[in-house]
């Protein structure tokens, strides 16, 4: 009477060739016999539960699509399965990390911006930028990368590959145009427009 139901599960070598062999019947049955083994791996290790599961899920599919590198002679299916989980933690594990960095990274940026720029620093800009358009090419690059970069005079020269004294030149010259524009447009004499470095 007991022996109608006993039909136990097909042995590890007959599921491991027709898996490799691209039967999808026995993607199934793998998933089936070893799916808690892999989610069980990625839970001891991943905190979060839908992680684990989305590790699982990620293990099977890179192993049906890999399936060919699946060698039985020099190992188990499910041995090869849980050396496919353990990378595909380690990948979840660095993309966590990387994200954690990026937060961090971002948590700490000095909140420069916290309100909108006034319309005098607005005009400001929109009078340097509007000179910049007639000062000459090297010295509208070099004030440029100053005025809207923010970098050094060492900074540009390393950039640009200019002697820094030829950078401090450009930018001498440029903003002695831009003092010019500034004094014409009713500016304070001697005022810089706000945000432009001077001499650094």
């Amino acid at each position: 009477m007991t022996a109608a139901r006993q039909e136990p599960d097909p042995p590890e070598d007959d599921l491991a060739a027709r898996f490799r062999a691209g039967d999808e019947s026995a993607l199934r049955e793998a998933y089936d016999r070893y799916g808690r083994a892999v989610l069980h791996l990625a839970t001891s290790t991943l905190a979060n539960r839908s992680d684990a599961e989305d590790v699982t899920q990620t293990t099977f599919v890179a192993a049906w699509l890999g399936r060919d590198t699946f060698d039985p002679a020099k190992g188990s299916l499910v041995g090869w399965l849980l050396g496919i989980g353990r990378r595909k933690v380690i990948d979840r594990l660095r993309v966590s990390a990387r994200e954690t960095r990026v937060v961090e990274t971002v948590r700490q940026l000095p909140e420069a911006a916290r309100t909108a720029p006034g319309p005098d620093t607005v005009v400001d800009r929109l009078v340097v930028a509007d000179e910049l358009a007639r000062l000459p090419d090297d010295q509208r690059r070099m004030l440029e990368l100053a005025f809207f970069d923010d970098l050094t005079h060492q900074q540009i020269a390393t950039v640009t590959g200019v002697p820094l004294g030829t950078v401090k030149s450009h930018i001498r010259r440029g903003m002695a145009s831009l003092k010019r524009r500034w004094e014409v447009d009713g500016a304070t004499p001697g005022a810089r427009p706000a945000g432009l470095p001077g001499a650094r």
